[in-house]
């Protein structure tokens, strides 16, 4: 799929210049800042570019480079959250559309929170997705996990800007300890690429501060809380504590262990379909007939059920002695069938009947 993707700059309340870059057409919406990240690099990654694929598949996904990071202003005065979260509003602004939803990555959750709860308004619905409403430093119950905290803003001082990626490498576990040997490399690069780093140490330093707990507890946005179970950047009882203070917020556990999903995971087709489901539940609704009335085949009915089992079109025609290129056409006709457009959806209809 070719993605066309749009740059453009907008001015934050202090003058910094952020990168802000759009693909896809519909409605927008609306991703705020984490940390490392390059709108322009990231089209050709292995673990962004099929983010980029599912959330422009029927929206304008907009995102941007948070400052001092990507193509925004690299050496900017002010690392705060306040400063973050102004950035944040200077995007938006570039957005026509009065409302849209807003989808928050591990910091830019709490980043998402507090636009949220200042412009009610402008955020028809909020994603939260590995996110926190308190940093390592708040959250922290004994000097080994303070520790712990200084010491990642050590190695990122010590080891960020060397030509061996091994200091970096121990980020790169946090964040996608499942990945591959591509994906390693890619995200290892990816830090240095990103910022500096001494941005990169007064950031996470930003991020250990973080608390956004009174805010969290005022949210009155339809939210949408998801966690991956075994997440070792954030703790999945953070993301449980999360959901706790959002007064009517839907928790949904992931099975992965990574802070990043990565597509090849089953939790990715969840994670894809939960956000469908939230966003556009009457549309999905009227739209999609139920499984038992969709008038399938016995064989597609037995497609279906090692779909929704996690296989891939591969070992499903092993599992069944079938030619590949039968299960994808078969596959076909069951979206057809169905009303979906991808398998996530077709896994969704078939889990709740």
């Amino acid at each position: 799929m070719v993605l066309r993707q749009t740059i453009k700059f907008c001015s934050s309340r202090d003058g910094t210049r952020i990168a802000v870059a759009s693909v896809g057409s519909g409605p927008p919406l609306l991703r705020a800042a984490h940390w490392l990240s390059h709108v322009e690099y990231d089209l050709e990654s292995p673990i962004w570019r099929p983010w980029l694929t599912a959330f422009s598949e029927r929206n304008t996904y907009v995102r941007y480079d948070q400052r001092g990071c990507g193509l925004s202003d690299r050496q900017p005065a002010d690392i705060s959250f306040d400063a973050w979260l102004a950035d944040l509003e200077a995007v938006a602004d570039t957005i026509d559309q009065r409302s849209f939803p807003l989808l928050g990555m591990s910091q830019g959750g709490a980043l998402a929170i507090a636009f949220a709860l200042r412009h009610p308004e402008r955020v028809s619905h909020l994603i939260l997705f590995g996110a926190y409403a308190r940093g390592a430093h708040h959250r922290a119950t004994n000097e080994a996990e303070r520790l712990e905290a200084k010491t990642l803003v050590d190695l990122i001082r010590v080891g960020w800007g060397r030509d061996n990626p091994a200091f970096r490498q121990v980020f790169t576990s946090l964040f996608i300890p499942g990945g591959t040997a591509e994906q390693h490399r890619w995200w290892n690069d990816l830090e240095r690429i990103s910022t500096s780093p001494e941005i990169a140490a007064l950031t996470l330093e930003q991020l250990h501060q973080i608390d956004v707990t009174a805010m969290a507890a005022q949210l009155r946005v339809p939210t949408l809380v998801l966690h991956a179970r075994g997440d070792a950047r954030v703790p999945f009882e953070e993301g449980r504590k999360l959901a706790g203070l959002i007064q009517n917020a839907r928790f949904v556990p992931l099975e992965s262990s990574n802070h990043t999903l990565l597509p090849s995971e089953p939790a990715w087709l969840q994670f894809l379909a939960e956000i469908r489901s939230f966003l556009t539940p009457e549309a999905e609704t009227l739209r999609r007939p139920s499984v038992d009335r969709a008038g399938l085949t016995a064989a597609e009915a037995e497609v279906l059920a090692l779909v929704a089992a996690g296989l891939d079109n591969r070992a499903i025609a092993g599992q069944l002695g079938k030619a590949e290129k039968t299960v994808r056409n078969q596959l076909s006709s069951i979206l057809d069938k169905l009303g979906v457009r991808s398998r996530a959806e077709a896994i969704v209809l078939a889990l709740k009947d």
